[in-house]
């Protein structure tokens, strides 16, 4: 690692370029395009708040991950939370509630957390939850859907509140989508794009990175079935192995390698859509930016963990603050540690260290 790497400028300069980007992708659009404006100011307001702290000794990361619900309707291949046990068929009594989470973003916006990504589950589910969202308008809000419980309201509430952006889970062609996500899923998603176009809403796509569809994702020909319905933001997450029958599916480093270079040429050619990809490129960051150093992760029932793909935590936001939940021991451990700067094969170095992450959270509970 770079001695000299300066990770709060890192990170406030990924942040300026997504929303300088997002503002370019929306000039066609007046009221959208409005909006970001005036997001960038407050997103601008925000990393001044960041950089204070970090001058006081204190990391703030910009973004925030909240799986508001475990719920989801659907059985996708290889899913990584439902291998976890984090998603279930049905709603349990003791996740927080959506009290509970509009304190979290309100605690969130007054340290400086300008995005903060809602997952599940199908966190679609929780209207109550994503209403709140809504009134914080200074905190962008990528909504990662599955796309099955977008109806009239939903669109209604989009349109009236700017800051909520869905992101809509699509794997490539139909043959592909389906066969992970379920037999009809591609044809919904289409329609829910050709809708979105018609009313002038932005919205988003994330696709799953992995050695079977990395190619036809980054392929021109998908990229303009997306920008032609109106996509606005595509975000490549890299598939993460949860069995060993599935570690064949994560992408290698020539092809994670492959899908960088493919990002930066559209970023260049393609400008009319933002490309963002997880975790993307962690040499470049200084190694990987969870556990609070770019962003960590709270799940349905509150507990505060360093990413969705490590669910271990020592702390629950019932019973602290977002703000000492960012300085939990597991979290202080792992970013003083060696864990997030090691190599690793593909996917996600603290699901492959799993084991050391758990005697380190072992250790901090003693």
């Amino acid at each position: 690692m770079n001695e000299n790497f300066d990770l709060q400028n890192y990170l406030i300069e990924g942040v300026e370029r997504v929303v300088k980007e997002a503002i370019k992708a929306t000039l066609k659009n007046p009221r959208e395009s409005a909006f970001m404006l005036k997001f960038a100011k407050a997103a601008g307001a925000a990393s001044k708040k960041r950089r204070a702290a970090e001058d006081n000794g204190e990391h703030i990361p910009p973004f925030l991950i909240a799986s508001i619900t475990s719920k989801c309707n659907l059985h996708c291949a290889g899913c990584y939370s439902r291998c976890n046990h984090a998603t279930t068929d049905t709603e349990p009594v003791c996740q927080l509630t959506s009290e509970e989470w509009l304190r979290i973003f309100d605690e969130a916006d007054e340290l400086g957390i300008s995005f903060i990504l809602l997952a599940g589950g199908e966190p679609m589910i929780r209207r109550d939850i994503i209403e709140a969202a809504g009134k914080k308008q200074n905190i962008l809000f990528p909504i990662f859907t599955n796309g099955t419980y977008i109806d009239e309201k939903y669109f209604t509430l989009l349109n009236k509140c700017r800051n909520l952006v869905p992101i809509m889970s699509i794997e490539g062609n139909r043959e592909i989508t389906d066969n992970r996500r379920g037999k009809g899923i591609y044809d919904k998603l289409i329609a829910n794009m050709e809708e979105f176009k018609k009313r002038g809403l932005v919205f988003g796509a994330s696709v799953t990175v992995t050695t079977q569809n990395y190619k036809q994702v980054t392929s021109d020909e998908f990229l303009n079935s997306l920008s032609e319905r109106g996509c606005k933001a595509v975000i490549f997450v890299e598939y993460v192995p949860v069995t060993t029958e599935s570690a064949e599916l994560a992408p290698s480093d020539e092809q994670r390698e492959y899908l960088m270079s493919q990002i930066q040429r559209l970023r260049e050619q393609r400008p009319e859509m933002v490309y963002i990809a997880f975790p993307g490129d962690e040499k470049s960051s200084g190694g990987c930016v969870a556990a609070g150093r770019g962003f960590f992760h709270i799940n349905s029932h509150g507990g505060a963990e360093p990413c969705p793909f490590s669910p271990y935590s020592d702390v629950n936001i019932r019973n602290s603050s977002l703000k000492a939940a960012m300085n939990s021991p597991l979290f202080k451990a792992l970013q003083s540690g060696e864990i997030l700067l090691d190599d690793h094969e593909g996917g996600c170095v603290l699901y492959e260290k799993r084991e050391l992450v758990e005697a380190i959270l072992a250790n901090s509970a003693r």
